[in-house]
Parts: C-alpha cells; sequence; structure tokens
C-alpha cells in the first residue's frame, strides 16, 4: 500500500487536520509544523502494516496523537526558554491565524492532555465513537467530555477581547 500516488491523496486530505490538532497541542504553528510532517513521515512508514482495524483517518490521528504527547513530556523534562514564544512570534511561519482562532488554540493549549486531544478530534468532525476509540474511552464518556470543554471554552471566549 505504499503507493505514492496514495499516499499524496491521504497527505492532501489529512494535512490539515492533523495540523490542526497539533496546533490544539502545542500553539505553536512552527511546531505543529514539524510535528504534522514526523506524523506524516510515521504513516508513510507504517502505512504498508494498516491493517483496516478502524478508519484511516482514526489510525492517522492516533498517530498524530501520540507524538504530541511524546512531544509535550519531552518539552516538560526540559523546558524551553522564556525567550521561546517572544521569538516565535516575531518569527512566525507562514500559517496566518486570525485573533480569534490564535486565541481558541490557546485555550485548548491550556486544557489537560485528554481534553485538548478529545476537543481537537471533535472540532476535525471526528465520529466520537472514533474518538472513543482513539482516546480509549467510552462514547458516552466523550459526548459528556465534550460537552464540558465546550463549556469552559464559552467561558474562556465571554472574555476575550475583539
Amino acid at each position: 500500500m505504499n503507493n505514492p500516488k496514495d499516499f499524496e491523496q491521504i497527505y492532501t486530505t489529512y494535512w490539515p487536520k492533523v495540523f490542526r490538532l497539533s496546533m490544539g497541542y502545542l500553539n505553536n504553528p512552527d511546531a505543529a509544523q514539524d510535528m504534522t510532517q514526523e506524523t506524516f513521515i510515521k504513516v508513510w512508514q507504517q502505512l504498508g502494516n494498516f491493517r483496516n482495524e478502524a478508519s484511516l483517518g482514526t489510525w492517522i490521528f492516533r498517530i498524530a496523537s501520540n507524538h504530541c504527547l511524546r512531544q509535550l513530556e519531552k518539552d516538560q523534562r526540559m523546558p524551553q526558554s522564556d525567550l521561546t514564544p517572544i521569538f516565535n512570534q516575531q518569527n512566525s511561519s507562514t500559517i496566518n491565524l486570525d485573533g480569534q482562532m490564535e486565541f481558541l488554540y490557546q485555550c485548548i493549549s491550556q486544557l489537560p492532555e485528554m481534553e485538548r486531544i478529545i476537543i481537537s478530534l471533535e472540532l476535525e468532525d471526528i465520529q466520537q465513537a472514533d474518538i472513543a476509540d482513539i482516546v480509549g474511552i467510552s462514547k458516552g464518556n466523550v459526548r459528556v467530555k465534550i460537552h464540558r470543554i465546550k463549556e469552559k471554552l464559552k467561558e474562556k471566549f465571554k472574555h476575550y477581547e475583539r
């Protein structure tokens, strides 16, 4: 299944979604681009092993989520200097986000890890059953968590200045 044309279609279809998922975790466009590229390198390497036990999208999001979680663990072990966010803001990549989207990603990045992945997948219109498979909880629990996360985000947006 490592057909370049198949992979090109997968890449084109899922790149924006994986990028947005990564932004939800990392809240940094450059780091999210790197994470997205790393995800697709892994997808290319493992595509021949894909067994269709879950949908292709679910499989890709699981890879992306695992990469993001590992990166967050690394970041916690080796904290970055306080200058890094300033540098990243001044030298931002070609990804331009409007103010509300930046604020949304900032709010999502402040959520606990499980909530980050759940809401990021929900924002990508992933079925709740697939989200449950990815994070390892029941579909009912996913539904409750999504509701609670949305309430938290609504509360934060009440204080957002336009």
